[in-house]
């Protein structure tokens, strides 16, 4: 007789399985075998996933409309059962189911508002800490401007996407009037950040994404500006810097070589 593992991963598997056969030794309260019953709860643990999903992904299941989502949705939810019983952060690997979801081909740019709508989640439960203000470079040596190393918001987030992720997201969120999208453009790069209670959401210019990914790996600003210089001979970067304090974005400013400060541990 299979162990309870055996049973419980069986058990698991058939949930997510439309075609699986009730798993033995499920009984209704006749003592018989009640596959209708457990189709029901089959059906619901599918529908939930899904409704996970459509609120985890609202401008995906705007675009392509709920018959096509649910779908795609439960295709998603056979393959990638959740691994927490908590379903607010469910569904980080569906951009990349998205990209090889054949149905979803003639929409190339629906993987990458998959992954915008991502980071805003990821934004959006990220830990807390103190933006700095525009004080914040004012001790820095002109000398020593270029060993900084501005050290970024936790909740920081950047998308890149060779089409207008942006612009689409904005538009099927209700935050931007539908009109007209230029497909033959540039793409954008998106800029996700929660600094205080509010996600915000903004397309970058030229340079910006190289310039604050490499600050987010912990590079100094001479190094940085070189990275965003090398993609966009244009960036300005007096004007990014201010960008990235206004919008609250840095919360340490230090020397390359520094240590960075151990966080506080919670109190028992």
């Amino acid at each position: 007789m299979p162990g309870l593992s055996e049973r419980l991963a069986g058990f698991s598997a058939a949930l997510l399985n439309p075609v699986a056969a009730t798993p033995p030794g499920l009984v209704g309260p006749d003592g018989q075998p009640s596959p209708r019953r457990f189709a029901v709860y089959r059906n619901n643990v599918v529908v939930g996933l899904t409704e996970a999903l459509k609120a985890n992904f609202p401008a995906v299941a705007r675009i392509v409309g709920d018959p096509f989502f649910l779908a795609m949705a439960r295709d998603f939810a056979a393959s990638s059962p959740p691994v927490s019983p908590v379903l607010l952060g469910y569904g980080g690997g569906f951009p990349d189911f998205i990209t090889g979801f054949a149905p979803a081909a003639h929409l190339p740019y629906l993987a990458d508002v998959a992954r915008l709508e991502t980071a805003w989640l990821e934004a959006y439960h990220a830990q807390e800490a103190e933006s700095l203000g525009p004080e914040a470079l004012a001790n820095v040596a002109p000398d020593e401007a270029s060993r900084v190393v501005l050290d970024l918001h936790p909740s920081l987030r950047l998308v890149r996407s060779p089409y207008p992720v942006v612009t689409i997201w904005a538009m099927n969120t209700g935050l931007k009037e539908v009109g007209p999208v230029d497909f033959d453009g540039a793409g954008e790069d998106a800029f996700v950040l929660r600094p205080q209670a509010e996600v915000i959401v903004r397309s970058l210019p030229h340079g910006a994404y190289d310039f604050i990914a490499a600050l987010a790996q912990g590079r100094p600003l001479g190094d940085a500006m070189a990275a965003a210089l090398t993609a966009a001979p244009e960036f300005d970067l007096a004007a990014n810097i201010r960008q990235l304090i206004s919008g609250g974005a840095i919360i340490r400013v230090r020397l390359c070589g520094e240590p960075e400060p151990v966080p506080a541990k919670d109190l028992p």
